[in-house]
This record gives C-alpha cells, structure tokens and sequence, in this order.
C-alpha cells in the first residue's frame, strides 16, 4: 500500500461492517488501514454514531478508548452547517436526494479539513458528484 500523506476520514458504514466482521471488501480494507497505522480519523458524528451502536459497556469502554486514538474531527462553527446546506441543496437542484443531513455534515467536516472519506454509503457518492468532496479509494 503507498504511503499517504493525508487523513482518511472512515465513515460509520465501513465501521459497523468492520465491528461485525461481515467479510466486506471494506472491513477488509479498514483492517488493513489499522495494521498499517495509515492517518485515519473520525467526524464526531461518526464517533456517536459508532459508540451509540455498542450494547454491552465493557466493548463500548474498549471501542470508545479505540476510536479516541485517532484524530476526531469537528465542525469549525456554523460556517460547516452553511456548507452542509448548501451540499444538500445543490444536490436537490439536480434532482438527487441525500437521505439524511448528517451525511452533509460529516461531508462538510470532510471539505474543510482537506480529508477523503472512506465510506460505504450511495449518499456519499451522490455529494461527490455534486462537489469537491474527496473519496477514498483502495483496489
């Protein structure tokens, strides 16, 4: 795998799908992400999104001191919801629906921190048509 030099912001999708080992090409991919210490990171969205899944507190203790060893990103101020609305509106102006408005955030949070996000998610790529938001992509 090539070095890279920037941060991989790993969506809640491709988490769930590692955290129960459904055998995708994506948990696969993230495990292989981990092992090579690549610069992941979170929203912190995606970080309650993650823990709020996790019913048992020793795993949700674990996980949680996991996920806080990479970069947690957040929203710098309203600005990011600015971004977000506008993400979701130009979408609308072509005829595309975005499921849910924290898909617009988590994109907006991508943009203005210079990150690709890794994601397993139809609305991700729906916001990538529509602007500059960067996919992660892997073979």
């Amino acid at each position: 795998m090539a070095a890279r030099s920037f941060v991989i912001v790993v969506d809640t999708t491709v988490w769930v799908d590692f955290l129960r080992g459904r055998g995708t090409r994506f948990d696969a991919h993230l495990a292989e992400l981990i092992e090579a210490e690549a610069p992941i990171a979170l929203t912190d969205i995606i970080y309650a999104e993650v823990l709020q899944g996790v019913r048992d507190d020793a795993v949700h203790r674990e996980l949680r001191a996991v996920l806080r060893a990479h970069p947690i990103l957040r929203p710098r101020g309203l600005g990011t919801f600015d971004d977000a609305v506008t993400l979701y509106r130009t979408a609308r102006r072509r005829g595309l629906t975005i499921r849910r408005t924290v898909d617009c955030v988590i994109a907006a949070t991508v943009l203005e921190n210079g990150a690709e996000l890794f994601h397993n998610d139809r609305d991700f790529e729906t916001l990538a048509r529509v602007s500059s938001l960067p996919i992660y992509r892997f073979i």
